[in-house]
Formats: C-alpha cells, structure tokens, sequence
C-alpha cells in the first residue's frame, strides 16, 4: 500500500513535548485531518492530551520555507540553489576552521521535542570542521540537574510514578507538563487511591496542585530553603534510611553535619510553610513504602537551581527509596544524550579506549563558564561572541532551534548573531532566528521523513519509536541527513570510495552489511569518523521510501546491544551482538508504534552507579558554599527590588499553550490568547480588571498583556505562558506577533552561578495599568 495515500489511519507521534505519545491519524492531500490515540503504543497506550490535536498546525505552518536562502547586504533574503548553498556553507566554514580552528565554531540545537535524527547527521559535520563546543535548550533547562546527577551517580534517574505510594513533583505541574506516560491517568489514580499521596512543592496552585494531598505553596524562589528544611527534619528527628544509607551510600556523615546545623523553624518561615506541615510532608515520605520525586522547569529556571537539584535528591535517597519498585530507579536509554557519553558509549562498544578529553573544552574560551553534558550555558553565548577575545566564535551553526527567540535576552541575542561572520539556520520555517542568519536551509517536516526522539527514559520497560513518514517531502525541502551528506561531500571529506563497497552489501541484506561495514572501517577511517553519514548514502538507499534517515539506527542499535547485553536480551534481543543488532534494528524499522528495546530489573539501577563502589555519593562539596547561604540570603514575599517589586514566571504551561514549533496560533478558539496572570489582591492594588491590558517593565525589557485574575497565585506572583510573541509572516505580508515574547523581559545576567542556567521562573517586574487604546494598538 501507498505509505502517503490519504485516508487511512497512519501511526505517527505527538510533538509537543518529551513524551512524544503514539498517535494514529488520518489525512487528506497534505493536511492531517484527524487524530486519536495509538493503542499500540507500548509506553502511551492510547493515551492523548488536547495538545495532540494540533499537530497540522506544525505541518502546515505559515512561514514554512521551501527553497535555501540567502540573506543580501540590506537584511533581506534571496533564493538560492541547494548547489550554490551548500558550496558556499562549505567553503565558508572551511575558510573559517583554518584561520581560526574549529573550536570558533559553535553548534546549536539537533532537534527540538520531536526530531532528534538530524543530530546524529550532524555529528560527521562537527567532527568534519572540528567543532568543539555546543549548546542546545536542555542547557537553560537540564544540566544543573546533570551535574548533581553525575556528581552523585553517574546516571540519569526516573520516577516510577505508576506503582509510587507517594508521589512529589517539585516545580512542576505534570497535569500540563507531563513528564511520565499516561501522566494525567496516573495522577488520578494517585489521588482516588486513599493509601497514596501527592506531593507537590510550587508556589502557584495548579490543577496538580488542586489535586495533592500536600500542597507546599512556597514564596517563588524559595524552593531551596523548603526542601533544604525537609532534608534537616530527616536527619534531625533519625527519619533517615540508616543501613541503607550505610549499604549504599558515601559521604552520609559530611552532610548530616550540615543539615544539623539548619534551623527548620527559620527556613519554614523563609519559604512560606508551616513548620508543622513541612514535618508532617518529612514523615509521609520517609515511612512510605516507595516515593518517586521529580523537578521540572519551575524549580531548573529559578533561584539555587543546582542547589535545589541536590536537596530534591538528598530528600528522596536519605529515605532509601531508590532502585525498588515505585521509586526513582536508572533507566537504560538507546542513546546517552551527552556528547561525552555518547563517545564513550560508542567508545567502550567498540572495545576501544575513548578520546582523553582535553581541559580546554571543559570551560568556555571566553567567559570560562563551566561545560556541562558538552553544553554551553545558553545565557554565556552572546558574551562569547560580543567580544574582541581571540577566542571567541566567529560562526553558528543552529539546526533545529531558535536561540534568538528561545534564550534569555533576545536583542543581546541578535546582536550576538549578526555579529558573525557566518550564520547558518537549518529549519522547516522562517524563524526568528533565521531572519538574522546568511543562510536557512529548509527542511523537510518532522511528518515528511523517518523521525524519532532519543527522550526514552521509562523503567524497567523502555521503548523507541521510530515514526514513518506521512507525507512525501515539500519540493524544495530537504531531509538533515541528506544536507549534512551533501556538506560532507562538499567539504571533500566523503566520496564514492567511501560509499562504494557499503552500497552493494546493503543490498544483500544486513548480515553481509555487517561484515562489509566492519572490513571497510578497519580500512578507512572516514567509514568510522563519519558512520552516520556514510550509513546514509549506503545503508539508508537500500531502506523504504522517507525511511534512510533511519539509517544511522543501525550503528546506535550495534552500540547498544553492547552496551547493555541484558536489557536487550531480556527485550528479546539476545544472542549474537550483530545478530542482536540487526533484529533490532529491523524490530524499529517494521513497528511503526514503537519496540521495547530494554527490559530492566531493580537492581540494574545499582550496575547504572558509576562512583566508587557503586555507592551514591552524598556529600558534594561544590555546594556546601551555597547550602550555607541560605542562612543568610533574604526571602521576602516578591522581591527586594522595590523598582521591580513583583516576581514573573516567564513561560507557564497551560491548556492553550504550545511550543514554538507550532508557529502560528489559529488553533486557538478559546479564552484571551497570552494573558498575564495576576492575584486578586495585586490586580485590586494595580487598578487591573478582568480583560484588561497591563504594562510589564523589567530591567531588559517592556511588554503589554491582557489581565485574567486568578486566586491560584500568591500576592507578588504573576506569570505570562510559554509559546507565544513569535513573528509569523504569512506569504508577502509583514510579520506578525501575537502574545508576548518573554525573552524581550529576560536577562542573560541573571543565572544560576553553577550551570549558568537562566532565572526565567523568577523574573523581577513592575506592572502598571494601560489606560489608553492607543497602547494596546
């Protein structure tokens, strides 16, 4: 059958966030028409949200592009051949790489929430040019959580929420956020059951919130100072897990010292909470059976955000709940999202000893903030460019992403960008940040090519989800496979003598494959250096229609059922390791909902420790300093700005939120699109009503809003949602902007001091009233 008639119910998958739920729909010439839940789906099971519903708005957005771009020396843009582009990409960046190293080269973003196959494309390019440094949105989001993950386990962690007798979610309202398969489900069936609890530590009342049976309403901002209070009430009134902490554990007896010296009744008083209540939320959870905890945005983008990564943790192992049914447990991913682990991964696979790697690269070469999963601090990037530094970067390379709308301090942000000497944008639209690059290439949707995201991190079942195509290519697009091939090309770096041999065993089957990939990469080490793109011009032409994207698969699957023999055995995909390789990798090409690939057990958790002795180490010294501040910071209802009196959550999810990848907003039928969120006693104070526009002012930036009041904040809390205040042009006409873009209000300045970062959740503001239409216009 046609994979692109019309009419026919197709699988696919959500895009929207980190979940990516299966989903079957159905279309009509190029638009998807209706949409419902993938029962096959092994991790979502049917499961859907609202969001799921628009995923034609993407598809068919109005400023997708359709040929290479060129911008002119007045700002404006030109069509250019995919020929005349990728020559002059090539010869630029080369030119670029030999006078001042690759290292001046900085790459930014290999997908969104739903396309992460161009990235392992984009690997050949990187390693092609030398390029050293990186950065993507999980660096203003993640990797504060990722340095206190690996200081203390060396491995990523996830809650097993299903089976959880207690449930905490701090910063996160996972009603909108998700975060979990069948989250909404799970919550329900949470709250119906009376020997369960829901915990949740925010200071707005969500619909997660109104659901809890412990809501801890904390001051914005003073997440530390609540969860630091509960780690000192587990240590002081002997909550603690002691032999399991002695079992499994270094470093108990260090930060038990530090956490005795806490007065819990001024660190109650700090964030808001009562005392009794903090204590009565310490014991739910230390005589629980099974806790499962988790933090999100609210907390990763506001005041002490590693700090508060270390205390949620501290929280949950000084209680002993780890590695056992219903609790935090290590999942096994088919891909480590770090660059560094990936290396090693691929590395320690092989049988081969990964690259040392080099001390430059642990810092940035200007500013020296600290590297992190091979990430840059987001809000550090304008100060590595606007500078006359030798060091600085000199170019971008930006795929799939949108900085300049997306970090904090946007006009810093294109000033950073226009400052380069090059600029290339890889996207299906005409984004923000295009309209300041020298070239945009335009890319096929996630809909018209085999795409997948490497976000698998369910326990002890996880699965992979491998979407076919809906929709034949845009003419005029291209997939990032085969944009990175052609630069690979370009940049003389690949050929027929590469590709030759490779060609005429795919098509003998994956077994012959094998045998022919590991002769030649033994021979030829461009074959290895660059096996993704060579996957693609030889594997991938051998592959189903839309479907040789999917060739670089084939090397992830070799590494990982090498990497993790028994997850993969139990999975069904043991033996042989090739044999086992290419079963799985034929299982993710032949099920369009989706295979488990990785079947675990509790006590893989302990073998995913990589510290000495396979403890968990307690006691991290980098953060004492700032667990110590605490004692001495100021926590005051709103802020200690009196200029800016009021704190701003920039970026709430809600019902009628989306993310950017959903660039128009037609699919809003609702309520007020993009409204500021204020207390009934802050919108009586400021003379604001219902419906009304308000004047937002904070130290980088002015934006106005409609009002809707809302007893669900605390006095000096507002908040405005994520999604919104993007330019939308539509054919001809001039660009279009509704709702406000947050990062006109943010600064780069504020940031956490040791992943760098950003404070979006606690924004100082001023709000006044607008009294005239004409301000609104």
């Amino acid at each position: 059958m046609d994979p692109f008639v019309s009419g026919a119910w197709k699988k696919t998958a959500c895009i929207i966030c980190s979940l990516n739920c299966g989903l079957e729909v159905q279309t009509e010439g190029r638009r998807i028409v209706r949409i419902r839940g993938d029962k096959a789906h092994p991790t979502s099971q049917g499961y859907v949200c609202e969001k799921s519903q628009r995923m034609d708005y993407y598809q068919n957005g109005p400023d997708r592009i359709d040929s290479p771009m060129r911008r002119r020396s007045d700002g404006t843009y030109e069509a250019v051949s995919w020929d005349t582009a990728i020559r002059d990409i090539a010869a630029r960046l080369r030119d670029i790489q030999s006078q001042h190293g690759g290292e001046s080269i900085l790459y930014y973003g290999g997908g969104s929430q739903g396309n992460h196959l161009g990235a392992t494309y984009a690997e050949s390019t990187l390693k092609a040019l030398g390029v050293r440094y990186r950065s993507n949105a999980l660096a203003q989001e993640k990797t504060g959580e990722a340095w206190v993950q690996g200081k203390m386990m060396g491995s990523g962690v996830h809650g097993d929420f299903e089976h959880a007798e207690v449930a905490v979610f701090v910063g996160k309202n996972p009603w909108q956020s998700h975060g979990f398969a069948r989250t909404r489900v799970i919550l329900r069936n949470i709250q119906s059951d009376p020997a369960r609890s829901l915990i949740v530590i925010d200071p707005r009342r969500s619909e997660t919130a109104a659901m809890a049976d412990f809501h801890l309403a904390v001051r914005p901002g003073t997440d530390a100072w609540c969860l630091a209070a509960l780690a000192a009430i587990l240590v002081q009134d002997r909550l603690v897990a002691s032999a399991w902490l002695d079992q499994h554990t270094h470093g108990y007896s260090e930060i038990a010292e530090h956490l005795q010296r806490i007065p819990v009744a001024e660190y109650a008083a700090a964030c808001g909470i009562e005392e009794t209540l903090l204590r009565c939320v310490a014991e739910r959870i230390a005589h629980a059976k099974s806790v499962s905890m988790i933090e999100d945005l609210g907390v990763q983008m506001n005041r002490h955000s590693t700090l508060v990564s270390y205390l949620q943790r501290l929280v949950w192992l000084l209680t002993g709940h780890f590695a056992r049914p219903g609790t935090n447990n290590a999942f096994v991913p088919i891909l480590n999202l770090s660059s560094s682990g990936r290396e090693r991964d691929a590395a320690e696979a092989a049988g081969t000893k990964p690259d040392a790697p080099a001390k430059p690269w642990s810092h940035t070469p200007v500013t020296g903030a600290k590297v992190i999963m091979g990430l840059i601090p987001c809000n550090a990037i304008p100060d590595e460019i606007l500078t006359d530094h030798p060091k600085r970067f000199r170019a971008m390379f930006i795929e799939a992403a949108n900085p300049a709308h997306s970090l904090a301090d946007s006009p810093r942000m294109r000033e950073a960008l226009r400052a380069l000497e090059l600029t290339v944008v890889i996207d299906v639209a005409m984004t923000e940040t295009a309209r300041q690059a020298d070239y945009v290439l335009p890319a096929s949707s996630q809909f018209e090519k085999a795409e997948a995201t490497f976000f698998n991190l369910e326990f002890p079942r996880n699965a992979f989800h491998l979407r076919q195509p809906l929709f034949e290519a845009r003419p005029g697009t291209l997939t990032e496979a085969e944009v990175h091939a052609r630069l690979l090309e370009a940049l003389g770096e690949l050929g027929d003598a590469q590709y030759g041999l490779l060609r005429r065993a795919a098509r003998l089957g994956l077994t012959a494959f094998a045998l022919a990939f590991d002769w030649k990469s033994r021979r030829d080490k461009a074959v290895v250096r660059y096996a993704s793109v060579v996957l693609y011009r030889t594997l991938g032409a051998s592959l189903a229609a839309g479907m040789a994207p999917a060739a670089s698969l084939w090397g992830i699957c070799q590494i990982y059922v090498r990497k993790q023999r028994g997850a993969a055995a139990r999975a069904g995909f043991g033996g042989s390791l090739t044999s086992a390789g290419n079963r799985l990798f034929e299982s993710i090409l032949n099920s369009p909902s989706g295979v488990v690939f990785a079947v675990s057990e509790y006590a893989d958790s302990w073998a995913a420790v990589r510290r000495p002795e396979r403890r968990i180490n307690l006691h991290l010294p980098e953060l004492m300093p700032e667990l110590a501040k605490l004692g001495t910071e100021q926590s005051a209802r709103g802020t200690a700005d009196p200029d800016y009196p009021l704190v701003l959550s920039a970026g709430e999810r809600r019902s009628e939120t989306s993310n950017t990848s959903i660039r128009g907003t037609d699919w809003h039928r609702k309520g007020i699109y993009g409204t500021l969120r204020i207390s009934p006693d802050d919108a009586k104070s400021l003379g604001l009503g219902e419906g009304k526009w308000a004047r937002l002012f904070t130290r980088r930036g002015t934006a106005i809003a409609p009002v809707e009041i809302t007893s669900d904040l605390q006095s000096g809390h507002v908040s405005l949602p994520n999604g919104g205040g993007l330019d939308v042009c539509r054919g001809d006409g001039p660009a279009e902007r509704r709702g406000v873009a947050l990062n006109e209000l943010t600064s780069g300045a504020d940031c956490d001091p040791i992943a760098g970062t950003p404070w979006h959740k606690y924004v100082p503001v001023r709000i006044e009233r607008v009294e005239s239409r004409q301000e609104v216009a």
